[in-house]
């Protein structure tokens, strides 16, 4: 944890450098709207004008919620084993869409309630899933701790092997039950205003999963100042992990991007943690649950897709991988002012 008390800002004069970049291209200024925003903060973050986002990995950190025992969610928690293999064997959703946009993809055990080390899924886990956070703290501090340090450790990981971005991703069972009540503390609002249907609940399941939320915020009074009290009281081993993913990101200097709404409430307590990790954070898509927007605002992050996303894994943000390569191929190969006799566009005020 002392290597949160280290995370520095990132590289304004490459921000800045980066943006001189852009304004050189001979187009209107700003005209690639937020693609130009997000380079210039991969700059600011790599120290260089020059961005490299060549090798990328997403990362999808997977655990088991106590919580499912209050009939939150369409499907058991077996199915979070079966889902964190297939990811790790390559025959999962993710695998499909980052196939097409070369990006490594990872499978992390931080909590399955199953046995899954003979698998290609890597093992790091703290416990077989949370505790049920309706009958008190889904985890312990040293847990949550714990978990936050997988995440950190990842990315210095993936840095030492050559990634240069990192994608966030999930696998849980019953996690937008907890992204939920997470969200219902750090944005204020009532449980109702933030939970959804997450994979397709019932309007009876819905009501089941709107009392579950309500429940756990009463039983264990999360401050909303304190983010590692929400995060243990409220949250996942795998949502912990992404906490250290982003806060690892600035840590080491790596880009992470954000996914969907168990993302976002990751994103949303990192930043709450150290407001820095912001300027290393990418948000790839507003999710199509209920909290997304709000979350993302919450940490300051403006999301570059707005297409209803939901379905999780990392899929979301992977999407964003293809637009970034296509800012980089104008921003690297398109003609400038100087080599044409296009009058340079001003800035207008």
């Amino acid at each position: 944890m002392e290597r949160i008390k280290m995370i520095e800002k990132a590289d304004k004069s490459a921000y800045i450098a980066a943006k001189q970049h852009w304004d050189s291209i001979a187009k209107p200024l700003g005209s690639f709207g937020l693609l130009e925003e997000a380079i210039q903060k991969i700059a600011a973050v790599q120290g260089t004008e020059n961005v490299d986002i060549s090798r990328r990995t997403a990362v999808i950190m997977c655990g088991d919620h106590g919580v499912t025992a209050e009939g939150v969610t369409q499907c058991g928690s077996e199915v979070t084993a079966e889902c964190a293999i297939a990811i790790s064997d390559g025959r999962s959703n993710i695998n499909a869409v980052a196939s097409q946009f070369n990006i490594d993809v990872i499978a992390v055990d931080v909590g399955i309630a199953a046995d899954v080390s003979e698998t290609a899924v890597i093992p790091r886990k703290i416990a077989f899933g949370t505790t049920n956070m309706t009958k008190g703290a889904a985890m312990t501090r040293e847990q949550m701790e714990q978990a936050i340090k997988v995440g950190m450790d990842m990315v210095g990981e993936l840095k030492k092997s050559g990634t240069n971005l990192v994608i966030t991703g999930e696998m849980g069972i019953g996690n937008t039950t907890s992204a939920s009540a997470v969200a219902a503390v750090l944005l204020g609002l009532p449980a109702e205003q933030v939970t959804g249907r997450g994979a397709g609940l019932s309007s009876e399941g819905l009501v089941r999963k709107i009392n579950a939320v309500k429940t756990a915020i009463v039983v264990n009074s999360p401050k909303s100042d304190d983010p590692y009290d929400v995060l243990q009281k409220l949250g996942g081993f795998e949502t912990a992990a992404m906490v250290g993913l982003f806060l690892g990101g600035a840590y080491y200097h790596v880009p992470v991007v954000i996914d969907g709404v168990i993302s976002a409430s990751a994103a949303a307590l990192a930043y709450s943690i150290e407001p820095i990790c912001g300027e290393y954070m990418l948000a790839s898509h507003c999710s199509g649950e209920p909290a997304g927007e709000g979350l993302l605002r919450f940490c300051a992050q403006e999301p570059i897709i707005s297409a209803g996303l939901r379905l999780g894994e990392g899929t979301g943000g992977a999407l964003l991988v293809p637009l970034l390569d296509g800012a980089l191929a104008l921003y690297r190969k398109a003609h400038r002012f100087a080599e044409t006799s296009i009058e340079r566009y001003t800035e207008l005020t």
